[in-house]
């Protein structure tokens, strides 16, 4: 029989916490230790995993949080007191493990020993709540097959993460893709499977929030880049690149030589559209409908602005020699006792 651990990470993450434990409890095998780190939670997180029977490890609130330490410190916590386990389930707190994922994710892994890991479809929990739920639908649903990174949730060989020393720890995001980089430099794959994972709740339901996580993506793209972004990977080259151009060059040039030039230097911003329109064909290519292909491409031009602030107050950050802090966009959610 396989021997499979699970690590879930989390703060504050109230019914969705409770909504993941229990899939994890009734979607994977009977006996498999299941361990639960929480980050400084202050809505009562800890309490109901231990009322569920879950392992629990608190992290040192003294020490700067990141989901990567967090996944670091279940993994630690499985290999020392579960040293026959063979593979780790890795999940976030806000989502749901599927019933069918473990199954499919096994027999991929047995039938190809050069995976590290495997991913599925993760897919939002209510797409129709707001148009940023559904922007991060359409964000999950990655290309199959082999692929060059995978996100939070996926089914991993211990003896892979074991080989490159997990994750780094004092990335505040961007974590999982910085990992696979160094697995595959050590010959390990990682790869998309045709099934369907887990459901995410991203509960965005506000601008700022969505704005927040923009910026959080902009300090990934430039962290990214600085780390891996000469050859062999040039990694975030081209997103960095892009965020600078149409966050800050484009719309600074259009509007600082607009008295000068009398108004021409306006005729920059028509490139917006353009690019729009780039994003619109090619999301629709990928068989999004005309309706969420135009969704995509209006937010994705649009968070230029925030990615560049991102990426800024990632190089701003690195000047001045200080830790790296969350970007945190979710509310506080209240714990119902009774659940």
């Amino acid at each position: 029989m396989h021997q499979i651990g699970v690590v879930t990470i989390g703060r504050n993450e109230g019914e969705r916490l409770v909504r993941c434990l229990k899939s994890l409890q009734n979607n994977v095998p009977a006996g498999s230790p299941i361990v639960y780190v929480d980050s400084g939670s202050t809505d009562g997180s800890v309490e109901k995993a231990r009322e569920m029977g879950i392992n629990v490890v608190e992290l040192d609130m003294s020490v700067p949080f990141t989901m990567a330490r967090g996944r670091n410190t279940g993994f630690q916590f499985l290999v020392e007191n579960f040293p026959q386990l063979t593979y780790v389930q890795f999940i976030d707190g806000d989502c749901e493990l599927l019933p069918t994922w473990i199954n499919a994710a096994l027999a991929a892994l047995e039938s190809n020993t050069a995976l590290a890991i495997v991913c599925g479809r993760r897919r939002e929990r209510f797409p129709e709540a707001s148009p940023y739920n559904r922007l991060a639908d359409m964000e999950w649903n990655t290309p199959v097959g082999e692929t060059r990174a995978c996100g939070g949730d996926m089914l991993a060989r211990v003896e892979a993460i074991k080989a490159v020393g997990g994750y780094n720890p004092k990335m505040i995001c961007g974590e999982e893709p910085e990992m696979c980089i160094r697995l595959r430099r050590k010959g390990w794959k990682i790869e998309r499977i045709d099934a369907d994972m887990t459901l995410h709740d991203a509960a965005m339901t506000r601008f700022g929030q969505w704005w927040k996580r923009s910026i959080r993506g902009g300090w990934a793209v430039a962290e990214g880049k600085a780390m891996y972004g000469k050859p062999p990977e040039s990694y975030m080259i081209k997103e960095d690149k892009s965020g600078w151009l149409w966050g800050a060059i484009v719309p600074l040039l259009a509007l600082g030589l607009a008295w000068p030039t009398r108004g021409l230097s306006l005729l920059l911003l028509l490139g917006y559209p353009v690019l729009g329109w780039k994003i619109y064909k090619y999301r629709h290519s990928q068989g999004d409908e005309p309706g969420n292909s135009q969704l995509y491409a209006f937010f994705c031009t649009v968070s230029k602005l925030p990615q560049v602030i991102g990426q800024g107050r990632y190089w701003l950050n690195r000047w001045r020699n200080q830790p790296a802090t969350l970007i945190e966009y979710k509310p506080v959610p209240v714990t119902n006792p009774e659940a």
